[in-house]
């Protein structure tokens, strides 16, 4: 047992003892325990570290440069900070709780300076009213929200090609997962299946646990770091270590997927059910990976454990953190960006790190976003061009679709069609199993009906629900030597949203239920019974079908999909309108071919392969991980807010065929519910990789840019003064959001008229702009300056004013465009949601 496991162990233990002792004591409800995240109003060590360095003069962290990053790591060693403030932590409880029991979980310094324990309610007061205590956070829950892609994002002649290949692409970099952990042994994280070497960064300084499940040599130098935590979880007793592994190790899939999405090596071979689909590749297959498990397959996670992983990331000297995890619930209080997981996130910023999230697949309705701040790049899932789908034909030239990657029939020949349903041996029926039509146990069948025929099973909300698998009904069909199994779908899953599944003989699944009438009724119409005894004397219905395994690149992408969270986004419980636009930009989030953890259970249909098809905006935000990794390659000196309005101000407006990008408007039929996507759908709009490494003009935003915003937000003093430490009266003047300096502006109440100022950073050559605009309907607007030169490393201001016209509570939408005459075209999206407009009456 590795040393992490006894540390777990004894967690465990303590955590027994522990609650039994309260029970023991007290029966009332101030002894139930819980988990709450304790912040301290001495500020955590990243603030030292700036403040260290603005004293050396240092100006490359406020960059986000390699000269921070390798400072960042002297100032983790300096003082041993890590022991210094756990000892202040302990000290507190010690004095706060005398001689009562609690169990202090973690102590979290570099980011924020605080602690997560478990005691009861009665004690959380006592914590609250000590006066070195900031803030006192229940925890709360969270969950987590590719062969083709490069080629779609033109990577491999675009971005790639630029600085060297996919041989060199993200070298240097390395991104921090937090997620459900990684599989070591996939080909995509071995660090020896390119001839160009991988140096491990040296500003990166993470450590790889060793475990049972995760042995000594499972890091190398592509993964370069893995840790786990589960602490609030063991605390709550549902830790279950045979599912979800007490290690960095991947026992869901979810974290082997983004982080292969991400960083995943070139070329990999993409063989699932025993087909070939191609070779997988990361957007930055040349980055460094590190993981920090802290969500798992039979809970999710919660807020401390994820707050650990990323305070832990930060230490580490990562670049990029990815989170393809959101929020259950949306934060209580005056506003959503005053909780522990983003509060985090603001300070990982601070020290010059890129944070990715996932919008959440919570879509289509509105306010349904799930990533909050503007320091975090929000991103929605959007098609991409390749999809995969067979037929099946019938008797009577009836052409039905379906999905499956499956093989097909044999080519120009029929074979007939016999239902499950009759096809079951003389002692089965459907009073002793109201579910065989599954075709979930062979032992119910007479092979003899079946052998060389089509079996049709039912596809039942038991299927979504994991309680019957695809994977048990083809081999039921395969043991019973069916020519190939066809699965129709049960009226009763109604709106179910099908991916495409690996089939390991020849079938096809018909996701529409009225195409599912049709199979039937012309199967029941070609069956001839006795005329006396009803029974079947011949199975007339046949058909074949058409292959799976080849993709179709004809489809009209990419369009937002029905799941993909929206905005506005709400700034508060009573889901008031933040002026933040979000998300803040679309990537590839459906029908993802990704890595697979070799023991991952989280699609029960991929279990045992190597590669996964998956959908979410847990897909997306990787892919921008990837991207971002390559623009901090190419601009190490970016800091965080460069790299997202790099990527927000170059993004594409139309999908693959010059027409609007479109958004998916409902769950059920998405495709015949769609209309053009809004910012409130795409933001910016889909990532464009190659444009995103030549932006021109960039604008950009600064840890004290989002401190002033936060003070501005009306009784927020306390609560800024609570998670960082710092006075608002220190900012001698405070912004409102729509002030922020973010490459998109929205106003969620325009007042008659507001004026908003944008500045814009030129980091490429002398150039000459010009600046267009189309206004939001029922608002007038004027941008000036309408033309400007700028010149190398200059700023231009721009002012643009907005008059409301007249009154309307609808959003609506524009944008501004600044187009360079050498070549640089600049996107700004707007929307302004309500107007009030001031109307004279004459007397």
């Amino acid at each position: 047992m590795g040393n992490v496991c006894w540390v777990y162990l004894v967690l465990a233990v303590c955590f027994g003892l522990f609650v039994n002792t309260l029970s023991q004591g007290d029966s009332d409800s101030d002894a139930i325990t819980a988990v709450y995240i304790v912040t301290l109003k001495q500020v955590p060590a990243v603030h030292h570290f700036e403040e260290e360095l603005r004293r050396k003069g240092n100006q490359g962290f406020h960059h986000g440069g390699a000269s921070g990053r390798l400072n960042r790591n002297n100032s983790r060693s300096h003082q041993n900070s890590s022991s210094y403030f756990s000892r202040v932590h302990d000290s507190i409880l010690r004095r706060a709780l005398r001689r009562e029991k609690y169990l202090k979980l973690y102590s979290y310094h570099y980011l924020i300076n605080g602690f997560a324990v478990l005691v009861t309610t009665e004690q959380a007061g006592k914590l609250s009213r000590r006066r070195e205590v900031a803030n006192v956070v229940l925890d709360f829950s969270v969950r987590t929200a590719t062969t083709h892609t490069p080629q779609f994002l033109g990577l491999p002649k675009g971005a790639w090609s630029q600085e060297g290949g996919y041989e060199t692409a993200g070298e240097g970099i390395v991104i921090g997962f937090i997620d459900t952990g990684i599989d070591p042994t996939h080909p995509s994280f071995a660090d020896h299946v390119s001839d160009h070497s991988y140096p491990v960064p040296a500003h990166f300084s993470g450590i790889c646990e060793v475990t049972r499940d995760f042995p000594s040599g499972s890091c190398n130098r592509k993964l370069v770091g893995a840790r786990h935590f589960a602490a609030s979880a063991i605390t709550r007793g549902i830790f279950n270590s045979s599912q979800d592994y007490a290690s960095p190790f991947d026992g869901d899939g979810h974290g082997t997927h983004t982080a292969s999405v991400a960083a995943g090596n070139h070329g990999i071979p993409v063989v699932v059910a025993g087909h070939h689909f191609g070779n997988a590749s990361g957007m930055a297959p040349h980055s460094h990976i590190a993981v920090y498990k802290a969500l798992y397959k039979s809970f999710g996670g919660f807020a401390a454990d994820v707050v650990a992983g990323i305070d832990q990331a930060a230490q580490d000297g990562v670049d990029i953190i990815s989170l393809s995890i959101t929020p259950n619930r949306r934060p209580p209080g005056i506003a959503t960006f005053f909780n522990p997981i983003d509060m985090a996130l603001l300070s990982a910023v601070k020290a010059g790190i890129f944070v990715v999230q996932a919008a959440g697949n919570t879509g289509p309705s509105p306010k349904s976003m799930s990533s909050f701040s503007p320091w975090i790049f929000t991103i929605g899932a959007a098609s991409h061009d390749r999809a995969y789908s067979n037929s099946i034909i019938l008797g009577n030239n009836v052409t039905i679709p379906g999905v499956g990657l499956a093989s097909g029939t044999d080519k120009d020949e029929t074979y007939t069609l016999i239902s499950a349903l009759h096809a079951l041996c003389n002692d089965t029926t459907l009073a002793d199993d109201m579910y065989v039509g599954e075709c979930q146990d062979s032992s119910n069948f007479n092979p003899e009906l079946i052998e060389g025929n089509l079996l049709i099973c039912s596809y039942s909300i038991r299927f979504v629900l994991g309680l019957s698998t695809i994977k048990l009904a083809v081999q039921t069909a395969k043991n019973l030597s069916a020519a190939g199994v066809v699965f129709y779908m049960d009226p009763f899953v109604i709106g179910f949203q099908l991916n495409p599944t690996p089939l390991e003989m020849p079938g096809i699944i018909i996701p529409s239920p009225d195409d599912s009438k049709i199979l039937l009724q012309y199967y029941n119409s070609s069956l001839e019974r006795d005329g006396l005894t009803k029974k079947i004397i011949r199975f007339g219905a046949v058909a074949s079908i058409s292959g799976g395994l080849k993709a179709n690149y004809s489809v009209s992408a990419p369009k937002v999909m029905y799941y993909s969270a929206r905005g506005p986004d709400p700034e508060d419980s009573f889901l008031d309108d933040a002026d933040i636009m979000k998300p803040n930009l679309i990537a590839p989030g459906n029908l993802i071919w990704a890595a697979w953890s070799s023991h991952g259970t989280d699609s029960v249909e991929f279990q045992g392969e190597n590669f996964a098809m998956m959908s979410g905006t847990s897909m997306a935000a990787p892919h921008i991980a990837g991207l971002a990794a390559l623009i901090k390659q190419k601009f190490p000196y970016f800091s965080p807010a460069a790299i997202a309005s790099a990527l927000s101000t170059t993004a594409s407006l139309y999908d693959k065929s010059g027409g609007p990008i479109m958004a998916q408007r409902a769950y059920t039929n998405p495709d015949l519910n769609q209309s053009p996507a809004t910012p409130f759908d795409m933001g910016s709009g889909f990532v464009n990789a190659t444009s995103a490494l030549d932006p021109g003009l960039i604008l950009d935003s600064t840890y004290d840019d989002y401190m002033s915003f936060l003070c501005g937000i009306n009784g927020s003093g306390p609560v800024v003064l609570n998670y960082t430490g710092q006075n608002c009266w220190v900012y001698n003047s405070t912004i409102g959001s729509a002030d922020l300096n973010l490459p998109s502006i929205t106003i969620a109440k325009l007042n008659q008229s507001k004026t908003v100022l944008r500045s814009v950073t030129n980091i490429a050559g002398n150039e000459t702009y010009k600046v267009g605009w189309s206004a939001p309907y029922g608002v007038s607007m004027k941008v000036s300056p309408t033309h400007f030169f700028i010149g190398t490393g200059e700023k231009q201001v721009l002012t643009i004013i907005f008059n409301a016209t007249m009154n309307n509570i609808s959003a609506s939408f524009g944008r501004i465009g600044l187009f360079g005459n050498q070549g640089h075209n600049i996107s700004i999206p707007l929307s302004v949601i309500v107007k009030f407009s001031y109307k004279r009456t004459d007397g």
